[in-house]
């Protein structure tokens, strides 16, 4: 599971407390726990929490904690282990969940997902701008046989086409989500089949009214004509035929000898047994070549060469073995290397960017790379050569260097926080 940080100080709010209605559905939550394990009750005071705010904040999740009598970290733990709860700031009018797991991606999922990019923002996490829309991608949202479908709330759209999503999306933006119907959206009632039911059209032949009507129906029919022919008594059903043991082979193993079990009608000697046993056949390399009567009956007969036995490797002792070479560097005469600069008065702490440490600093500084601007300009063929040259096998396209360094280059720590929703690392 991905780390999951507290948002920013700067969009913290300064304090929290429940409404009315909150805290006594607060109070009502401790009561249902017994005396001494108050403290298991954190987890739906802080959905009401996020019911009431939104999100959950700092400030909630530390007034929390005191009202349980419990210490911070532990309200923190809680919070940061279920990703139930956002603890960043969502959409005001709608945060939708979109399902990513199995069923919903081959149901088109990714299509939705890709709806979500248009109309909201193209980074999960990442309010539109009016900060009334967010989304994310969550695992399974448990229905599967109506995929695929997103979550927003605690309401479910199930059954969605991309088309009927961005039709949802465009009424919460414009504060009519209330008259969407929850549920599948092609239709069908519940998870029923989309061509309505197959079975069970009728609940009354299982229904415990339906079963004492029909008993009292037989016996005033019963009553009623005491001389009628009484049917012939079913006949019981015969004893249940014991197992063939036809395909069992006949062999000397112990587990076949009738005289370990327990407890063993019949005690036989081992020499006994043996003698009744079957041998294994004999190898014949000439019978083992052998197919099929009706396959060996062609005039074409298999042919090819035998296959020679190799001889066993001679040992070989693990420190005799000779390492992989590693690849040599590139050269730094090489046309891709980044164009460098003399340094700076002012040095940009190049340690911001996620995986660049102290010693990667100092290679770049050696490079003549000090600040986010010329990071951020490198060509696909300049990052393969830094790349290479410090050994990464692709880290810096994994971990997107230029994508930081434009941001950091842009706006400082400010702009990295809006662009990634955290503090660089």
């Amino acid at each position: 599971m991905s780390v999951r940080r507290l948002a920013d100080a700067s969009v913290q709010p300064a304090s929290f407390a429940f409404n009315r209605a909150n805290t006594a559905a607060a109070k009502q939550w401790i009561k249902k726990y017994p005396k001494g394990r108050e403290q298991s009750a954190i987890i739906p005071l802080l959905m009401l929490a996020q019911e009431q705010e939104g999100w959950v904040t700092k400030a909630a999740i530390e007034t929390i904690s005191d009202m349980l009598g419990m210490p911070r970290i532990r309200g923190l733990e809680v919070a940061t282990f279920y990703t139930q709860y956002q603890l960043n700031p969502v959409g005001t009018r709608a945060h939708i969940q979109v399902c990513g797991t199995t069923p919903c991606m081959l149901r088109g999922s990714e299509a939705l997902m890709d709806v979500c990019r248009s109309k909201i923002h193209h980074d999960q996490f990442h309010t539109n701008d009016k900060g009334t829309l967010s989304w994310e991608e969550v695992e399974c949202l448990g229905a599967c046989v109506n995929a695929p479908m997103v979550m927003i709330f605690k309401d479910t759209f199930e059954d969605l086409t991309p088309e009927r999503l961005a039709e949802i999306i465009d009424l919460y933006e414009a504060g009519k989500g209330a008259s969407v119907a929850p549920g599948p959206q092609n239709g069908r009632t519940g998870s029923e089949p989309a061509s309505g039911l197959t079975t069970l059209k009728s609940e009354k032949a299982i229904l415990k009214s339906t079963r004492e009507k029909e008993a009292k129906a037989a016996a005033k029919a019963a009553k009623a004509a005491p001389d009628a022919i009484i049917a012939a008594p079913v006949p019981a059903p015969a004893p249940p035929v014991a197992p063939s043991k036809a395909s069992k082979p006949t062999t000397d193993a112990l587990e076949t000898s009738p005289a370990l079990k327990t407890p063993s009608p019949v005690k036989v000697a081992p020499a006994v047994e043996k003698a009744a046993s079957v041998s294994a056949p004999r190898h014949s390399a000439v019978n083992a070549n052998k197919a099929a009567p009706e396959v060996e009956g062609i005039s074409k007969q298999r042919s090819g060469p035998r296959a020679k036995a190799e001889p066993a490797p001679a040992f070989k002792a693990p420190e005799a073995k000779t390492p992989a070479a590693k690849p040599a560097k590139p050269s730094l005469e090489d046309k891709n290397r980044p164009a460098g600069i003399d340094k700076p008065a002012l040095v940009d702490d190049l340690k911001l960017i996620s995986g660049v440490g102290p010693k990667i600093e100092g290679t770049l500084h050696s490079l003549g790379i000090f600040t986010f601007a010329q990071v951020a300009s490198w060509k696909k063929a300049e990052r393969e050569w830094v790349d290479a040259y410090l050994s990464f096998h692709g880290r810096i396209e994994r971990d997107d260097w230029v994508k930081q360094a434009k941001a950091l280059a842009k706006g400082g720590v400010a702009e990295y926080i809006r662009v990634f929703g955290k503090k660089p690392v």
